[in-house]
């Protein structure tokens, strides 16, 4: 979502996903309070109370004026919401998610010194970050403020015809729930005519692919390698344990703050479903409690627990468990973390293919295996076999979540509870890699006009 300018050499995404429903109420809001709260359209008599004393039209006294300009509005809003439904009939989404299209989400951000509803004329853009499956990405600029943010355009016209609006509603709903160092905020959403448009975090590093890209092997160093690997197993637990399963994970998607450290991107391919939460009991041996002279601690655990049917993903990511369409889990993100580790360290994914079908028969049966080039641990090439298994069920991560993970040799010496700041070690190191990206690129660079940046302000703002 906030990246750097796409590269030709990117991997497409892969497939569709399933809806999922809003159970947010539906009000007509242009503030914190609903003005008019209607009932459904299906009905006979659509009944219409005034915000301010919650009473109905014969019973108002002191707001006659404001309710009917107000209903005025709510009458023509309610006909756009039929013709649209209508629209999104094929697309299988529901009444509560066309009204969400319609109308901006209970308790949008709003400026606070005026308490105007924050719009498209609050944003300067900037220049293009990014394009995806249903629109662009743009830096822009809260006018007046100098604080910089990544928004998200998706184009209403291409998510009905490509049968993405359910998409469009799931990476919102998802994005509202992350509260994460590593993760994007949603600070705004709010939507034109033509476009629905997420205001988030821009992360000034750029993406993880394009460091690989400047590398002179394509490579990082095994230190470097840990470093981003254990900030994205973090990610991917806390994830989980919101229900989430992120299913896209790949070196395009990880941005890299100011600071170093990383964040993921793009959720329009996540899955939102349950989460059970357990604690684990070890099943030691006796005689080591008793040689150690004490009891392990129980293991936290969340994982999404209902499965999913849907054909995501990026082709060299992609688990064997998705092309074979047995049904995915969580496990799907540990085997692409795998097969992150494995392109980090030796500049290329393990099952690639001249041709996609090749990609994937590649993926259901050919042999992992580490080229003699690369000098990688023992440890590192241990990690990246469990986490490639073909196995969902035998996968490193699939019975214990991100616990086993985490106390995989691999990364021995990292203090879990402080990864954001990791201390001085002989395999860590003090800070993040140092980046080579500036936070608005160069003077060259902002000179040059952008075809996508002039469609923006012709089309958009």
């Amino acid at each position: 979502m906030c990246s750097a300018s796409p590269s030709p050499n990117k991997r497409e995404k892969e497939g569709k996903t399933a809806a999922h429903t809003s159970a947010r109420p539906f009000f007509f809001s242009g503030s914190s309070q609903p003005p008019l709260v209607a009932t459904t359209p299906s009905d006979e008599k659509v009944w219409y109370r005034c915000s301010k004393c919650a009473a109905l039209p014969k019973d108002c006294t002191t707001v006659q004026k404001c309710y009917i300009e107000l209903s005025k509005q709510v009458k023509a809003k309610l006909g756009k919401v039929d013709e649209y439904f209508l629209k999104l009939a094929d697309a299988m989404v529901t009444w509560i998610e066309a009204w969400d299209e319609l109308n901006p989400a209970e308790g949008e951000a709003v400026i606070v010194d005026s308490g105007e509803q924050i719009g498209l004329t609050h944003f300067r853009p900037i220049k293009p970050l990014g394009s995806g499956d249903t629109g662009s990405v743009h830096l822009v600029e809260l006018c007046g403020t100098g604080e910089y943010f990544a928004m998200k355009a998706m184009d209403k016209g291409v998510m009905l015809n490509r049968n993405k609006v359910h998409r469009a509603c799931a990476e919102r709903e998802i994005l509202d729930m992350l509260d994460h160092p590593f993760l994007p905020a949603l600070y705004a959403s709010f939507q034109t005519k033509t476009h629905v448009c997420l205001i988030t975090d821009y992360f000034a590093g750029g993406e993880l692919f394009m460091l690989l890209d400047r590398q002179p092997k394509k490579v990082l160093k095994e230190h470097a390698v840990r470093f981003y690997a254990a900030e994205v197993v973090v990610a991917l637990e806390y994830l989980h344990c919101q229900g989430i399963i992120y299913r896209d994970l790949k070196p395009e998607n990880i941005v890299l703050q100011s600071n170093g450290h990383v964040s993921l991107t793009d959720f329009d391919l996540s899955c939102l479903t349950s989460c059970k939460p357990q604690l684990l009991i070890p099943n030691t041996n006796e005689k080591k409690k008793r040689k150690k002279g004490q009891q392990q601690s129980p293991i936290f655990m969340a994982e999404p627990v209902r499965p999913s049917n849907s054909f995501v993903g990026t082709e060299e990511y992609i688990a064997p468990e998705i092309i074979s369409g047995a049904g995915h889990t969580s496990a799907v993100d540990w085997w692409a973390l795998g097969i992150l580790l494995y392109e980090m360290l030796y500049g290329f994914t393990p099952f690639r293919g001249k041709t996609r079908q090749k990609t994937f028969a590649n993926i259901l049966h050919k042999d992992l295996k580490f080229p003699a080039f690369a000098s990688v641990s023992l440890s590192g090439k241990e990690l990246m076999y469990r986490l490639l298994h073909r196995d969902p069920k035998s996968r490193l991560g699939s019975r214990q979540g991100a616990n086993e993970i985490k106390r995989h040799p691999f990364f021995k010496g990292i203090n879990w509870a402080l990864v954001r700041c990791m201390v001085k070690s002989v395999t860590l190191p003090r800070k993040p890699p140092k980046l080579d990206v500036p936070l608005l690129g160069t003077e060259e660079e902002n000179e040059v006009v952008d075809p996508e940046l002039e469609d923006l302000l012709a089309n958009i703002f």
